[in-house]
């Protein structure tokens, strides 16, 4: 047997439950905390969806600002503007409510206001383990695992550079998970996020990182994702299968959080930055195909992630499991209506005119070298023109 090395990190409290937001007050008071800044988005505050996080609050008697200025891709420019706001008041904790964007921004604004700067002196490999506040993460979508992770991603607007900042400043103190707060979700979202979870957890267990504990919480999500994301996709309202979702997407975030994301994560990101593609799109685009590239890396994990998901038998080897792998991404992907990027509607001659920078900048998040056959930059661009033309995903 050889040595384990493993260092795991995870909020100090998870709540899991049906109605877990309404206990917002409840988990601040546990820590001491009654003076929070709320970072959402303005659709939450639009469709009164941000009254599910504001009632409690207010019905504990607690004064509570909102930032709600974040985008779908956080920016450095909108973390400085959440940080001179929060500058304004006399805030003892931030509660990102929403999907990934307003807990990435607010887990950037925690690390921002405690050092200072500019949002890029803390792209990894910085270790950015300061956060001035406190974060309480209450995710409304079943998809990003932000909630658990170490990990926010930032766009550069003067570099158009998705930046990748991990330390555990950006570990939530708690997080509230209730899969009540998805029924609204829209079905595009549930897929893609949907992905995006399975992509987390498929990355978890063959990363070169990977440890005992992720992998168990990589597997566990893996059967729960595969057996409930098409239900979900097609039964909005389906209770069992969005907390089955839900609790998916939080195992598969705790699990890359101690393990790393490899290559689908390292070229999607951009993908986002360039062409502003939603992250779990971006990942559901490149799955099918990435995969095809890796499995020779790692075929054993291949083959018991295949099994896992439901694409293949308990009977079935190795390499029969694994190709039943790519395969089944494919037919899921065809499922859950993901389109190409020429589908998406992005020019072909700018995609084309990216490809070398969206290579150098894959390698250099560092996500690439943990993926069980690590590619060169050739090799990278040869996967996005495949991924270009849907090559994968229409054999």
């Amino acid at each position: 047997m050889t040595a384990i090395a493993m260092n795991f990190a995870s909020p100090r409290l998870l709540l899991v439950q049906a109605g877990a937001v309404r206990q917002i007050a409840e988990v601040l008071a546990k820590f001491g905390l009654s003076r929070p800044l709320v970072v959402t988005d303005p659709f939450m505050v639009g469709s009164g969806h941000l009254r599910h996080c504001l009632d409690p609050l207010a019905a504990a008697g607690l004064a509570v600002s909102v930032f709600s200025d974040t985008v779908a891709d956080p920016t450095d420019t909108v973390i400085e503007a959440g940080v001179m706001e929060l500058k304004r008041g006399a805030f003892d904790c931030l509660i990102g409510f929403g999907g990934g964007s307003p807990i990435d921004t607010a887990k950037a604004m925690a690390i921002l206001a405690a050092g200072g700067g500019k949002m890029r002196d803390y792209k990894a490999p910085f270790a950015a383990d300061r956060g001035a506040l406190p974060v309480i993460a209450v995710p409304t979508t079943a998809g990003t695992g932000s909630e658990c992770t170490r990990f926010t991603v930032i766009t550069d607007t003067e570099r158009d550079e998705k930046m990748l900042i991990t330390g555990l400043g950006a570990l939530p103190l708690a997080a509230l998970v209730d899969y009540e707060l998805t029924y609204s979700v829209p079905p595009r979202t549930t897929a893609d996020t949907g992905v995006d979870s399975l992509t987390h957890a498929l990355e978890a267990y063959v990363s070169k990182r990977a440890n005992p504990v992720s992998d168990a919480l990589a597997l566990s999500a893996m059967g729960l994702i595969g057996a409930n994301i098409r239900v979900a996709y097609g039964e909005p309202r389906n209770a069992l299968a969005r907390e089955a979702m839900m609790l998916g997407a939080s195992e598969a975030g705790l699990a890359f959080s101690n393990s790393s994301v490899a290559l689908v994560h390292g070229m999607s990101r951009p993908i986002g930055a360039h062409f502003h593609v939603p992250h779990g799109l971006s990942n559901a685009m490149l799955l099918p195909a990435v995969t095809s590239f890796s499995v020779g890396g790692a075929e054993a994990r291949y083959g018991e992630a295949a099994r896992r998901i439901g694409f293949a038998a308990a009977q079935d080897g190795d390499g029969a499991a694994a190709a039943k792998l790519i395969t089944g991404l494919e037919r899921l992907n065809r499922d859950l209506a993901v389109p190409t990027p020429a589908d998406w509607g992005i020019d072909e001659a700018a995609w084309s005119g990216k490809l070398a920078l969206m290579a150098e900048q894959a390698l250099a998040s560092g996500s690439p070298a943990n993926n069980p056959t690590v590619p060169t930059a050739e090799q990278i661009v040869g996967l996005y023109r495949e991924v270009w033309r849907g090559a994968a995903a229409n054999r």
